[in-house]
Formats: structure tokens, sequence, C-alpha cells
């Protein structure tokens, strides 16, 4: 399976057990919710960091082999080193089928160089999110949510209320009034 990664329980905690772990190629990390004890975990370096170069890594399911037992976790928190290539630890959140989950997922806008805004050379076209905070169950949890901008023209603007969600989706933002309906895209 694509969404899959391997990891092993670690037996040693904090500052100075955690930088052997990085020296020796592994990244600390930690498995928690969900009915069971928080689980101290570590990963393979590289695995890990050829996994979180795909979008699916910040936005899906990932099926946790943990010593054979399989976990769907989400990604919760992924700490770098400020100038090195390399993850200094994880935190994953098990998920519960049944439970409504809330994950922020990229936005993927398409069509924008068809539309009459981006054939103009007048109109500037932005991006003012490149994300946004859902809630869903787990089975429903897109990997993004598609912006089609074809229609649009000079003024318009797109707003949260106006994107086009997947069936069982919804947008946490938008119950907390019209002040929260921010803008996705204008066109000016």
């Amino acid at each position: 399976m694509a969404n899959e990664i391997k990891v092993s329980l670690r037996e040693v905690q904090g500052q100075g057990a955690s930088r052997r772990l990085r020296r020796a190629g592994s990244v600390p990390g930690i498995v928690y919710g969900g009915d069971r004890a928080p689980a101290m975990v570590e990963f393979n370096h590289n695995e890990i960091w050829l996994a979180q170069q795909n979008e699916w890594f910040y936005s899906s399911i990932i099926n946790l082999d943990l010593d054979g037992t399989i976990y769907q976790v989400l990604l919760r928190d992924l700490q770098r080193h400020p100038f090195k290539q390399q993850i200094l630890h994880l935190d994953f959140q098990r998920v519960n089928a049944n439970e409504v989950l809330t994950a922020t997922v990229p936005l993927t806008f398409i069509n924008e160089e068809i539309s009459p805004a981006g054939k103009s050379a007048d109109t500037a076209v932005a991006h003012e999110l490149k994300d946004v905070t859902i809630a869903c169950l787990p089975a429903n949890l897109p990997q993004s949510i598609v912006v089609d901008l074809a229609e649009l023209k000079a003024g318009d603007v797109i707003y949260l209320a106006d994107l086009k969600l997947p069936e069982g989706v919804e947008i946490p933002a938008l119950k907390l009034g019209a002040d929260h309906n921010t803008a996705v895209v204008t066109a000016k």
C-alpha cells in the first residue's frame, strides 16, 4: 500500500536518546489518540524523508505498521532541522472510523489559464489561501479540494462558502458566521 510506513517501538526517551536515534538514521516520534496509551516510536529517516515529499503524507490517512499491527493515523506535527535536510520529530494521531476528525487539506487550483481573468493581461489572480481546515469522517477525507477557476472574471472573488466540497465534508469556520467566510481567490 502506498500510504504505509513501518515503525518500531522505542525503549528510551529524552533528549540524549533522541539525538542518538537521529545519529543512527532514525527519527523519534509519538502515536497518540484513540483508546490506547501514547506509543513512543522510531521511524527510518530515509523512508520518512521520501514519504514527506508526497502530498498524501500531510493530508490523508496513513497506515502505520507497528511491529505487525496496522494503525490508521493522521500526521499532526512534523519538526524539521532549520537548515539540514533532516526531520527531527513526528506526531501522529490515531483515527477512529466512526469519529469526525479535523484536518487541513491543500487546495488545488485548476483551469486558471483558460479563465477570462487568467487570459487578461490587466488582471492579477491571487490565491489567498493554499489550504483549508475541514471536518469529516476518516473515510471521507479528501487528499485535496479542487477549486475550478474556469469562470473567474476580473473583479470576481471565490469565498470558502463557494467551494464544492465532497460528500460528508464541511468547513467548520463557516459555522462561526459570515465574518469567517474568507476569500480563497481574488481577481483584480
